[in-house]
């Protein structure tokens, strides 16, 4: 800044210095601060108003961490020695650790419901909340670009959801598909209309997507739709649907952390109760997958029974997905679909 600033800026640029240049690691004396001033905002002043003006952000509640020395001096009036307080080492305490941030910052690059040019924003809004140090560890951060949705109307999207979640309405929206031109169009219903009327009940994430969970309105059950492929939402006059209704509700209201346990790839159907013979390396898979609810019995040295509770398509999902080191016993029913699955696949191959 080449510009002379006038003085009653000075605390703003003392807690810029702050923001931009200290962290318990990295720590600035008041002659530090009075040598940033003069260089980077052309402010000339003296150490005791930067003192006075640390002490005034302190009181209007910035969390500002220093170090107190006591020296002997000698009184220019009475000649005698006295105590004098020297105040040093001056830093900011930030909002986010550095792991926090970084694990903020990775949430959205492994993130696919996000486009990548407002991921990029993002990233550099959770940059800011640093300093100079962390960003100039962060600069190698690169996220796949064609990973992440085209649809650049999610933050829209997110926005309008919940507010007609808080205010217990219906949404209407297109809903999009890839096509084989590698673009998204509207997907058309089983009547040909591009429009899905829902009652929206809560928005989750799971596994780097993000999901609706809410009821379509021609039935009774829980759907789950993606919303980055979500389009042209409109928040409607009737109200929702109650949950506790509903298919698969029990006739009890939502219950987030239990419904994603037993909905782990997000399918729609009903929950099951079902054994599972696995090989002993999967068991820390089904406690990945299915949480610690799970019970396990009838171990040997060839492997163990789990019984899970879960929805049914994502039991039957996960057996295909590791067969045969998973294997359904029950119910049979489940364990007969699986089988004929796999035995068509086999089909596909030898054909």
């Amino acid at each position: 800044m080449n510009a002379k600033q006038p003085k009653k800026l000075m605390i703003m640029n003392i807690l810029d210095i702050l923001k931009k240049y200290t962290d318990e690691n990295h720590r600035l004396s008041q002659k530090e601060i009075e040598d940033i001033l003069k260089k980077e905002y052309n402010m000339k002043t003296d150490r005791k108003s930067i003192k006075r003006n640390l002490m005034n952000l302190i009181e209007f509640g910035y969390e500002i961490e220093y170090s107190e020395s006591c020296r002997m001096v000698k009184n220019p009036k009475t000649g005698e020695m006295e105590e004098s307080y020297m105040l040093s080492d001056f830093y900011l305490v930030r909002d986010f650790t550095d792991g926090e941030l970084r694990l903020l910052i990775d949430g959205l690059l492994f993130s696919k419901h996000v486009p990548y040019s407002q991921c990029k924003e993002l990233v550099d809004k959770l940059e800011g909340l640093s300093n100079i140090y962390f960003r100039s560890r962060v600069k190698h951060i690169a996220t796949m670009q064609d990973n992440s949705t085209d649809n650049k109307q999610v933050f829209f999207n997110v926005e309008q959801i919940d507010e007609a979640i808080s205010h217990k309405k219906k949404i209407a929206f297109r809903y999009l598909e890839y096509q084989t031109d590698k673009k998204m169009h509207p997907k058309k219903r089983y009547d040909g209309s591009e429009i899905y009327i829902v009652s929206p009940y809560q928005m989750a994430a799971k596994e780097g997507k993000y999901y609706l969970i809410c009821n379509f309105d021609k039935y009774n059950d829980i759907s789950n739709y993606r919303i980055d492929r979500m389009k042209d939402i409109e928040i409607l006059d009737e109200s929702v649907k109650p949950f506790e209704t509903l298919q698969g509700a029990n006739k009890m209201p939502l219950d987030l952390s239990k419904y994603m346990k037993s909905h782990v790839y997000m399918y729609s159907s009903d929950n099951c109760k079902a054994k599972l013979r696995i090989v002993k390396p999967m068991i820390s898979d089904i406690i990945d997958m299915f949480g610690k609810d799970v019970s396990f019995s009838n171990e040997d040295e060839n492997g163990v029974t789990v019984t899970v509770n879960a929805n049914a398509m994502s039991i039957e999902h996960f057996a295909q997905s590791f067969a045969p080191d998973v294997v359904v016993l029950e119910p049979k029913h489940l364990a007969e679909k699986v089988k004929n699955r796999l035995q068509k696949a086999v089909e596909k191959y030898d054909n």
